[in-house]
C-alpha cells in the first residue's frame, strides 16, 4: 500500500500558513475555496473536493494521508472512505474533544464540533454536504481530550464512544477489529514543546510519546487512512520549535513529513 499525501490548506474559510509550511512539493492539493452561505455552508466546496480525492486514493489501492487545516475536514475524509465501503474505527487523538454542539459550545467555534457531527449530534449540514450518514458511537475512540467544555464533557460521558484520557493507556490490542482511521490533531502535544499552537492545552504527551503511540498504531497493519491537523501561528514559531515537535511526532507514521 502506497501512502498518498493530500494537502487541504484551508483553516475553515481562510488559508492556513502552518499547512503551507508543512506541505512539500508533490502533495495532492485541494484547490477549492469557500462558497456561499454561512460559515458551515461555505465549506461545502472544500469538503466535497477532499472527499472525492480521498475516495480516488482509496479506489487506487493506496492509503490517504491528509494534512488538514482544521478538524472539520475529517468529515470529508471519512466520507471518502465510506464511498469505498470502508467503515473504520476512528481513533481521535486530540487535546480537545471536538464534541461540542451549538448548544454546548461556550465560544461557538465550528472547529470544536466535528466529532459530535460525525456521530450524528448537532448541526448535520457538513455531513449532508458530502452525503455521509452518522457513524456509530462504537466506532469512535477519543484519546486525551484533556480540555473539554462542561457541556461537551456531559455529551461525551453520556455517549457510547470510548474515551481514553491518557495516551499511555491507548493499547492497539484492545481496539475493535477491522480497519482504522487515525486522526492526529497536533495540539495534543505538550505546548511547552510547541509554544506556537493556536489552541494550547496544559499538559499532554511529549512529541516523543506521541511518536511512539503513532508507531504502535501503524504496526497493527490496519490503518487505512491518516489525517493530521496543523494548528499553529507560523509568525510565532520563529525558533521552529513547534514545527520541530510536530514533525518529530509525525515521524511515528513512517511516511514522509
Amino acid at each position: 500500500m502506497k501512502d498518498v499525501r493530500i494537502t487541504s490548506p484551508m483553516f475553515l474559510d481562510r488559508q492556513s500558513d502552518a499547512v503551507a509550511a508543512m506541505s512539500p512539493p508533490g502533495d495532492r492539493v485541494i484547490a477549492a475555496g469557500p462558497g456561499d452561505g454561512d460559515q458551515t455552508e461555505s465549506l461545502a466546496p472544500i469538503h466535497r473536493e477532499l472527499a472525492d480525492t480521498v475516495s480516488q486514493v482509496i479506489a487506487a489501492g493506496d492509503r490517504p494521508f491528509a494534512v488538514l487545516g482544521d478538524c472539520c475536514q475529517t468529515i470529508p475524509v471519512m466520507a471518502g472512505l465510506e464511498r469505498n465501503h470502508l467503515q473504520p474505527t476512528l481513533i481521535w487523538l486530540d487535546s480537545h474533544g471536538d464534541f461540542n454542539t451549538w448548544e454546548t459550545s461556550p465560544s461557538g467555534f465550528l472547529g470544536g464540533m466535528p466529532l459530535a457531527m460525525l456521530t450524528g449530534r448537532g448541526d448535520q449540514r457538513m455531513m449532508q454536504a458530502v452525503e455521509l450518514a452518522p457513524i456509530d458511537d462504537g466506532r469512535v475512540v477519543l484519546c486525551d481530550g484533556r480540555d473539554l467544555d462542561p457541556g461537551e464533557r456531559t455529551l461525551v460521558d453520556d455517549s457510547g464512544i470510548r474515551f481514553i484520557e491518557h495516551l499511555d493507556e491507548l493499547d492497539p490490542a484492545t481496539l475493535p477489529p477491522g480497519p482504522l482511521y487515525v486522526h492526529f490533531d497536533s495540539d495534543i502535544i505538550d505546548a511547552t514543546e510547541a509554544p506556537a499552537f493556536l489552541y494550547p492545552a496544559a499538559g499532554g504527551p511529549s512529541a516523543e510519546e506521541m511518536r511512539q503511540a503513532l508507531e504502535k498504531l501503524m504496526t497493527t497493519g490496519r490503518v487505512m487512512a491518516i489525517s493530521t491537523t496543523l494548528g499553529w501561528d507560523v509568525s510565532r514559531d520563529g525558533d521552529g520549535l513547534t514545527r520541530q515537535a510536530v514533525s518529530h511526532a509525525l515521524g511515528g507514521l513512517q511516511i514522509g513529513t
